[in-house]
């Protein structure tokens, strides 16, 4: 025989200020680990958003980032004639030669200074990533110092408003545009002409060549063809990978990070759960003994209890996921530690995100609620009538 749902519902609500106590320790634990999920998927989600599924990058080998590498023209026109590159409507091959270096912008508010990607690309830069949209102002000129910035460093740094000059590799850089990539890291960027941008910098080779293929399960082969090349040094491979590969590092800090702060934030939210439910098997000795004396047995006593503090857990997570998905609503922005350069990004909340936290919470209510419950299935019906 068996104890009802509605019993362990009304014991709950009997004690109702030892009920949100422990309901609201459990939901802070679950917000945390909640977050720290999002911030991790919402930083991978960026980068990865980042690429294209036919869009290809050539870096040097063993260059970890765009800053880092170094591809030379000759190899830059061996990469365009390849027969594998899509063109456009006018004929032209979907290739840019970009220049990717690092400068200190200051931030709103604080003032404090922090890395931006400035990015030169070639006259194909804009069509080969069709997720950047012009929202102000107009695309930088060919051989101008003008350029365009993202839509992240707009709103997160000052003097970068449309119109405004920046100064810069011993240049003044008139803003000349304002554009929006979405949710990818283009937003946090600042885009120019390629050739400006390897004069000002006084560099000899691109950062990198970016192309498109006419068929994006032709990589394979275009990546053996050209990396088989003696005269090419660099290694090739597809935008989304490139971008993800960017995001190793700091989404697995977070992770890492989080994982201790869950850890730790969640001992005491258990023993919070294992007071909790063993004031309760103390308060309810005698109730315990007539239910007993009833005819149920130990078995559900256990299930009983333990279900009660499994409920307590299941509310407490479910509270914290309601407070976590409100972080959907923010942008934050930090460095990123593989270019050392900012990146703005969002939280993300997703299915596996919720199935985790709420296995999560539930965890810590079968951990906080196990041994409570098996005192009270323990307990002798003479012993405990007594006690009443």
């Amino acid at each position: 025989m068996s104890i009802p749902l509605n019993y362990i519902w009304r014991n709950l609500l009997t004690r109702r200020l030892t009920t949100a106590l422990t309901a609201g320790g459990m939901a802070l634990v679950v917000f945390v680990f909640a977050t720290v999920l999002m911030m991790r998927t919402g930083l991978e989600q960026t980068l990865t958003a980042t690429g294209r599924d036919d869009n290809v990058v050539a870096i040097r080998k063993g260059s970890q980032t765009e800053v880092q590498s170094g591809v030379s023209r000759l190899e830059a026109g061996i990469i365009d004639s390849d027969p594998a590159l899509a063109v456009d409507g006018r004929g032209r091959r979907l290739v840019s030669h970009e220049s990717v270096v690092l400068i200190s912008l200051n931030k709103k508010g604080s003032g404090k200074p922090a890395n931006i990607v400035v990015r030169g690309t070639g006259e194909l830069g804009l069509a080969l990533r069709p997720q950047v949209q012009l929202v102000e102002g107009r695309a930088p000129r060919a051989g101008t110092s003008e350029i365009m910035v993202g839509r992240a460093i707009a709103n997160g740094f000052a003097g970068v408003q449309l119109g405004a000059s920046l100064r810069f590799a011993r240049r003044d850089w008139t803003v000349v545009g304002i554009f929006d990539a979405g949710k990818t890291g283009f937003n946090s960027e600042v885009w120019g002409d390629a050739e400006q941008m390897i004069q000002a910098f006084r560099r000899l080779a691109f950062s990198a060549v970016i192309f498109q293929l006419q068929d994006k399960q032709q990589f394979d082969a275009v990546q053996k063809r050209l990396e088989g090349d003696p005269r090419i040094t660099a290694e090739f491979k597809p935008e989304t990978r490139f971008y993800a590969d960017q995001s190793q590092a700091m989404s697995t800090f977070i992770g890492v990070l989080g994982s201790v702060l869950s850890v730790v934030f969640s001992v005491g939210a258990i023993i919070g759960a294992m007071i909790t439910m063993y004031a309760a098997v103390a308060n309810r000795t005698g109730e315990i003994g007539a239910l007993r004396a009833l005819g149920f047995r130990r078995r559900s006593i256990l299930a009983a209890f333990l279900g009660e503090a499994l409920l307590l857990s299941l509310v407490g997570g479910v509270f914290g996921l309601l407070a976590a998905s409100g972080m959907q609503f923010f942008t934050v922005s930090t460095m990123n530690f593989q270019t050392f350069s900012e990146l703005a990004f969002s939280f993300a909340l997703t299915p596996a995100i919720i199935i985790k936290s709420l296995i999560f919470s539930l965890f810590m209510g079968l951990l906080g609620g196990f041994l409570p419950a098996v005192r009270a299935a323990r307990l002798k019906i003479v012993d405990a009538l007594r006690a009443a």
